[in-house]
Parts: C-alpha cells; structure tokens; sequence
C-alpha cells in the first residue's frame, strides 16, 4: 500500500498536459527586470548603479541578513536603472532593470556539460557556497538554501527528505528535472547529504510519475542512501509537512520547523540548483518553468533567466487563447492571479497557467450550510470555517488561538466547499493581520 500524510488532502484532477515536454531554453529577452527580494527574509542591497556593465552570474545585490539571497545577474548588460516594478503580488518591488547586451558569463564558472561527480568541498565549505550563489527553496517557498542547513544549536538532522511530489495540478517542471538532470539531482542530494552531515536521503514521488520514479531508482540502485519512496496521489503531500509524515510519519508539532523533528526537506529543483552552484560555481540565474493550460496551443517546459517577462514565455507557449480569462502565476490551487504579463520570472516561479473564461470565474457564494467538508480537507487539522469568520469579523486573538498560523494555504478547504465560500481568502488576510500582530509583539 503506498505511503501518504495522515490528516486531510484532497484529490483535483492531474491535467500534467505538459508532462511529457521536454525541457525548451527560451530565447534571452531585450530587458530583464530583477527583483532584490525573490525570497523569505530581508531584501538584498543593491551593489550596482545606473550605467553598469554586468556579465552572467555577477553578484547584483548582496544578502540584506542572515535570512536572505544574493541575486545575481542572469544576463550580460548595461544596468538601465535601479526602480520598482510590479512583480507576481501585484505590487511594485524594488528591482534592478539590465538592458540586455550578447551572453557573456562570468568567467568562475563552469558551463560544460560534464557531469563532476567529485564533492570536494567540507560541509561548512557546501554551506557557504550555497549561500554566495543565492540558491532558495524553488518549490515555491523560496527559504534562503543554506539557513536550512544549518540547524540551530541543540537541533540535528538525520534524514534529508528530498521533495519530487509535484501534487501542484497542470505544473510539471520539477518532473522534467527529475527525467532530464537525473544524474545531477543526484550529485546535489549526495551534496546536501554532506552538509548536513546525514547517512539518508529519501525522493518523495507521488506514483502518477512512474517514469520519473523507476528512472531515480535505476540511479539510486548503487547509490548507499539515497533510496526513491513512491507515494499515493494526494494533494497537498508537497508541503514540507505532510511530506515529511507521508516519507517518515513523523508530525511536526504546530509553530515549529522540520527540523524539531529531524528532518530537512529540499524540492528537487532547489537539489540541482545546488549541484550546480557546489560543481559548477553557477549561481541561480534560471530556472524551469511550466506554461499551460487547457487552450495552451504548445504547453511546455521552458528554462528562463530570472526577470525575464511572463509575456516572453506565453509566446513560447502559442500565445494568449482568445478564450482566456485568467493568467495564474503557479498553479491553480496555489497560484495568485496576474494583474498584467511584464510581471518577471523569479527565483520562485514555477509555472504560468492559463484558465479558459469557463474556469477562471468564480460561482456565487452561499451560505455556509455546517457540513465540515472544510474539515475534513484540511491537513493541518484546522477549522477553516471558523478561522474565515474570526478573520472576516477581525477576532484575531481568537484566530490566533485557533492556530490560523498554521494554515499552508494550499486551498483544499476552497476547493472542497459546496458552498463556493471563498475560505481561503479570508484566512490569507486574517493571517496576514495575526502575522503582523505576532512580529510587533516579538
């Protein structure tokens, strides 16, 4: 019997329609645009001005804390200005605009494609590495790399739990990395192995990608380890959480990390970028990205340089159908609305989805009618009803008692209700609220 999490999850339906798309480079844009916070915590400081020359790979902007990333030029230019523009949120950030000028890279790096399966460097020396080549969590999260490994003092790690779900409907990149950089993905987990000073590792895949699953066990087969755990269909097993009681049945008690149990988690993405920052010297400049939908006319997978325009990969993808009525940044459980398609590529975006007007509308919202499927869905064990109200009504002692902290806001409860009660939404803001009162106490 394959292995899940044992609270909630629900099961939307797959429509990988891109899944079996080879991974496509995108031709370079004229201007990228490149936001100083593509991860969680402190922006990066700008250590570029106006007029600049820059190659590929040039650090841009430098960690603003222990809790951040550097960014690095994912293209050669002239910086044409330091201004704030309008990123997947829907607000304006902080960025840096290169006008693009040929490819020329910086010269610390390696860009054969050799395979180098030596790992020299110590497990402090990993650490450090993964840090200057501003590497973050791509599933989504965007955790600055190398603050998860290195656990507080008192906490160890004694399994890496590498994330290969991809429970996302309609996103299939993490699926293509794994098919197409295999060989690399192992590398970086043996990489994350040694840094974090731990004899196993386990490939989370949920068994509606067989061929990615027997493809990693023929890999891992000599591999001391490392081992693949094929895992039942159910959304959402690739928040950190539920993977980790699905792979090891561990519960991570509620506030705290992974790491209060003994684990680390890494999305496969997030591995081989880590390969080839610790092989290759090459800092995260690009990244794969899925573009699809049910009226894609060619859905597929694209590697694009950070900040390159939405608008750039939808071309690749066929273009606009005339019948589209959303532009979703991620996918449809997750993903956010685009408010326009300048928006740029970063470190954490893993696909474009285009809805049909048909699915981008919502229906009419009822009155709750009590039945608990919310629930029942939820796999953090909330109340998602209750934490709507207590945000609509603005009872946020309440709300935070309720744990309203805990939601992953993964959307099963939306998706479940009969109702059509926009859950979600309000627990999004109500948390929000909650997040800043803790921050002020704190």
């Amino acid at each position: 019997m394959l292995k899940t999490f044992s609270i909630g999850g629900i099961h939307p339906a797959d429509r990988k329609l891109s899944a079996g798309k080879s991974i496509e480079m995108l031709p370079l844009p004229k201007r990228v645009a490149v936001p100083i916070a593509q991860h969680i915590g402190a922006p990066a400081k700008p250590e570029v001005k106006k007029g600049d020359l820059v190659k590929t790979g040039q650090v841009i902007a430098k960690t603003g804390g222990f809790v951040s990333a550097n960014i690095h030029s994912p293209v050669s230019g002239k910086i044409f200005k330091l201004d704030e523009v309008v990123d997947a949120s829907g607000y304006r950030k902080p960025s840096i605009i290169i006008d693009v000028d040929g490819d020329e890279w910086d010269e610390n790096i390696d860009r054969s494609e050799t395979l180098n399966t030596d790992i020299t460097l110590s497990s402090e020396d990993i650490i450090k590495k993964v840090g200057e080549m501003g590497i973050v969590g791509m599933g989504g999260a965007t955790f600055p790399a190398h603050v998860k490994l290195s656990p507080p003092p008192g906490k160890k790690c004694d399994i890496l739990i590498i994330n290969g779900v991809e429970c996302e409907p309609f996103l299939t990149s993490d699926h293509r990395v794994m098919l197409e950089k295999g060989d690399e993905l192992i590398v970086g987990i043996r990489i994350l192995m040694k840094a974090l000073k731990v004899d196993k590792a386990v490939i989370g895949i949920e068994n509606n990608k067989p061929d990615a699953i027997q493809h990693l066990k023929k890999l891992t087969s000599q591999k001391s380890g490392i081992e693949v755990q094929p895992l039942k269909v159910q959304y959402p097993q690739g928040g950190e959480k539920q993977l980790i009681d699905a792979v090891i049945g561990r519960q991570v008690p509620s506030g705290k990390l992974p790491i209060e149990v003994g684990a680390v988690v890494h999305n496969v993405g997030t591995a081989y970028a880590i390969y080839e920052a610790v092989q290759k010297n090459k800092p995260l400049v690009e990244r794969v990205v899925t573009v699809t939908g049910p009226g894609v006319t060619k859905p597929g997978n694209f590697l694009a340089r950070i900040g390159t325009p939405v608008s750039q990969l939808i071309e690749a993808a066929g273009g606009l159908p005339d019948n589209t009525g959303k532009v979703v940044g991620g996918g449809p459980m997750m993903g956010k609305a685009l408010t326009n398609l300048d928006v740029p590529v970063t470190k954490g975006s893993s696909g474009i989805l285009i809805l049909p007007h048909e699915e981008a509308h919502r229906k009419p919202v009822e009155n709750c009618i009590r039945c608990s499927k919310c629930i029942s869905a939820c796999p953090m064990g909330l109340e998602p009803y209750l934490l709507m109200i207590e945000s609509e009504k603005e009872l946020l002692d309440r709300a935070e008692d309720d744990n309203i902290m805990d939601c992953i806001e993964c959307g099963s409860c939306s998706f479940t209700c009969p109702a059509n009660r926009p859950l979600l939404d309000y627990i999004r803001l109500g948390k929000g609220k909650v997040g800043q009162i803790i921050r002020n106490r704190n």
